[in-house]
């Protein structure tokens, strides 16, 4: 059984969410992040991702980290395109170009999304974008969505014709800019889109148990 190290208040969401549509039982290692904690080498800190017993398993210290029968696996959404290139079934690609695709929208969400969408969490929790930068970031946003939109607008999925790995990874990406108000609803294509992938079981499952998370 593979191992995944993280917390869902992690990236590792993408990786839960995942698991949970394939019905795939993962041992779970909690490593919370090290900036949540005051000292995270005080004696009697919990695991963290400067724990050396964490750094013997992934010398970057960061997660979430997968390890599968000794292979070591590290960025949420690279594992779970090899998770699903295992287990997948449908959701994981079916073709050369199907896995071509999902690599290009997993590097497309790295690159042109998720820079600029995860300030608009951060900037929702401290509940004002007072000294956080946020214009710049909803100005940097408006191609990348104008085109995710319009590629959305053909099948309604982001790859083939039906929900795959690839929605999983672009969903939980578009989920940041979801906190801030009225900017998703500005794309009817991606708005429909991703309602539709947070009404799946595996997503409700997954948010359930990161709602249940304490730290």
């Amino acid at each position: 059984m593979a191992t995944l190290y993280g917390v869902y208040r992690s990236r590792a969401t993408r990786i839960f969410w995942l698991a949970a549509e394939l019905g795939l039982r993962l041992t779970h290692v909690p490593v919370l992040q090290a900036s949540k904690l005051s000292d995270p080498l005080a004696e009697g800190a919990p695991l963290n991702t400067r724990s050396p017993k964490f750094l013997k398993v992934s010398p970057l210290g960061a997660i979430p980290v997968l390890e599968d029968d000794g292979f070591i696996l590290t960025e949420s959404l690279t594992i779970n395109l090899y998770l699903a290139r295992k287990y997948g079934g449908g959701l994981a690609a079916q073709t050369g170009q199907e896995d071509a695709l999902m690599q290009q929208w997993a590097m497309f969400g790295l690159a042109s999304l998720e820079p600029h969408t995860l300030p608009l969490f951060y900037a929702a929790g401290k509940g004002s974008d007072e000294g956080l930068g946020i214009a710049p970031h909803l100005a940097a946003l408006t191609q990348p969505l104008q085109d995710l939109n319009r590629h959305l607008g053909t099948t309604g999925f982001m790859v083939g014709d039906r929900f795959t790995v690839a929605d999983i990874n672009m969903a939980e990406i578009v989920r940041y800019a979801q906190f801030r108000p009225g900017l998703v609803e500005g794309y009817p294509a991606i708005n429909e889109w991703i309602r539709t992938c947070q009404a799946r079981p595996g997503f409700k499952a997954m948010w359930a148990a990161r709602e249940a998370e304490t730290e």
